[in-house]
C-alpha cells in the first residue's frame, strides 16, 4: 500500500466516524425530545376520539331538535329541520377541524 492509499483509508474511516457521531447525536436529540413531549396514552387517544364525536354530533342533534320544534310551531313540514340539521353538521365539522388544529 502506498502512502496515498493509506491516507485515503484514514479519510474514509474519519468520514465514517463522523457519520456515526452525527447519527448518535440525532438519536440523543430524538430521545430527549421524546422524554419532554411523550406520545399520548391510549386512553387519551380514545378521549380525543370521543370529544371529536361529540363536537360533531352535538350541533347536528341540536339542529334536528330545534328544526323539528320550529317546523311543528310554524307548520313548515320538514324544511327547517333539514336546513338546521345541515347547518348543525356543518358547524360541527368546522368546530372539529378547528379543535384538531389546536391539538
Amino acid at each position: 500500500m502506498t502512502g496515498k492509499d493509506d491516507k485515503a483509508g484514514k479519510d474514509d474511516k474519519a468520514g465514517e466516524d463522523d457519520k456515526i457521531g452525527r447519527a448518535a447525536a440525532r438519536a440523543e436529540r430524538r430521545d430527549i425530545a421524546g422524554r419532554k413531549d411523550p406520545e399520548p396514552s391510549l386512553g387519551r387517544r380514545f378521549g380525543q376520539i370521543g370529544v371529536l364525536g361529540w363536537v360533531i354530533v352535538g350541533p347536528t342533534v341540536l339542529g334536528v331538535f330545534l328544526g323539528g320544534w320550529l317546523d311543528r310551531l310554524l307548520g313548515t313540514g320538514i324544511a327547517l329541520a333539514a336546513a338546521l340539521t345541515l347547518l348543525g353538521a356543518t358547524l360541527g365539522l368546522w368546530f372539529a377541524l378547528r379543535w384538531m388544529h389546536k391539538q
